[in-house]
């Protein structure tokens, strides 16, 4: 939501908001000359901007139907959309050729890849990407440009809205069983998705991901699929994409994507088996770079809908690693008649369970992952809930 009103206000439109708590680009709002209300929405912010004109009312996914401001909106006769539809109608208004990465896995990495090329090169992109970027804002758009680069979510189906000029699909197995109630439904909706787009890019036709020096073969393959669709969008400007691999050498990766926060600690937003399989090479990759000792993983899972789809994936999951923490449940958008699955039970289902020990985030878990950091290992997150916020506090 936040990177979409950056994309909003830089592209001429008056945008204002609200949120319970700060989200991770509230500064970037702010900084922006977004005015965003902080605290219970109740609806007395949206009601303070009706003298000022309120054309459109965009919410995410994440509220209930009986939302306060978003039933005061419905009340009032204001146009009340999800994110989809605001950023089609931009993509429409602003004439832009969309180039759309969509996936369960490495959208985000390959996404911001593809921006973070395309910025260097001199593109005339827009983009939005569901995280921080430390090289530029998480969204924008510049007078003039072409593409728009966009991270395309399939949860509640977003990225069906869309009819991409280019679609790029890192990977695909089966996730968020509260929409897509079976695989079949998932993997159609995917099909959908290349069906309704003019180019689609599952593997790339010029380069291989040896062709890359970053650390993890899954991060390398990301690149090979940010350089085609960058290499792309060069034909299309009919400029040479010279330098294209050495530039992607130097990505120098995005928040809480297996984003260093200090010397030998890592948080990752991985949380589905073949995203932790992955950060998990990435994590002994880069471990072997940097001269630690192995590595050390703290996991935190999130939905408890979910982990009962997943349960059997996370059997080799964490292969590979010394030693990890395995957090309760993040609980959100959840079926109550499931029983909440706890965490010896995920424990005694790995292959390699005598690594492995329940934790809770509190002073002990705090000592023994320091005790780690100083005989030399690496330690590194996985969550998508708020083990986060503790983690940066600590560490």
């Amino acid at each position: 939501m936040g990177p979409l009103a950056l994309m909003a206000k830089t592209a001429g439109f008056t945008v204002f908001g609200s949120d319970s708590t700060e989200g991770l680009i509230h500064n970037e709002l702010v900084s922006a000359g977004i005015e965003v209300s902080l605290g219970e929405q109740n609806g007395d912010f949206l009601k303070s901007k009706l003298e000022d004109g309120v054309d459109w009312f965009c919410y995410t996914s994440a509220l209930k139907d009986d939302h306060p401001e978003l039933v005061l909106a419905r009340e009032l006769g204001i146009r009340v959309t999800k994110r989809d539809d605001l950023t089609a109608f931009l993509v429409s208004e602003l004439g832009l050729k969309m180039v759309a990465v969509a996936g369960t896995h490495g959208k985000t990495t390959t996404t911001s890849m593809i921006i973070f090329a395309a910025l260097k090169l001199g593109l005339p992109v827009s983009y939005i990407v569901g995280t921080t970027l430390g090289f530029a804002p998480s969204g924008a758009y510049h007078d003039g440009d072409k593409y728009f680069v966009y991270e395309a979510d399939e949860y509640d189906r977003n990225f069906l809205k869309y009819n991409p000029w280019l679609a790029v699909i890192p990977a695909v197995s089966y996730d968020h069983p509260d929409i897509y109630p079976t695989e079949e439904d998932y993997k159609k909706a995917f099909e959908q998705f290349k069906n309704q787009s003019e180019q689609v890019i599952e593997t790339s036709e010029t380069f291989v991901a040896d062709d890359f020096k970053l650390a993890g073969e899954a991060r390398r393959f990301d690149a090979s699929l940010a350089a085609e669709a960058v290499f792309r969008m060069m034909k299309e400007e009919a400029k040479t994409s010279d330098g294209l691999i050495e530039i992607l050498n130097e990505f120098p990766g995005v928040g809480r994507r297996f984003e260093k926060i200090s010397d030998g600690v890592y948080t990752d937003y991985a949380h589905h088996p073949e995203e932790i399989m992955a950060t998990i090479e990435v994590a002994k990759d880069e471990a072997r770079i940097v001269g630690k000792k192995g590595v050390i993983a703290v996991y935190q899972p999130h939905q408890n809908t979910r982990q009962h789809e997943v349960f059997n994936g996370y059997k080799d999951a964490f292969l590979g690693i010394d030693k990890l923490f395995w957090l309760p449940t993040y609980l959100t958008r959840e079926n109550p008649e499931l029983k909440v699955i706890e965490p010896d039970e995920f424990i005694n289902s790995l292959s390699n369970s005598e690594v492995a020990e329940s934790a809770k985030l509190n002073d002990d878990l705090e000592e023994k992952l320091k005790n780690y950091l100083e005989e030399g290992y690496l330690v590194v997150l996985m969550t998508a809930g708020p083990a986060d916020s503790w983690f940066r506090e600590k560490f």
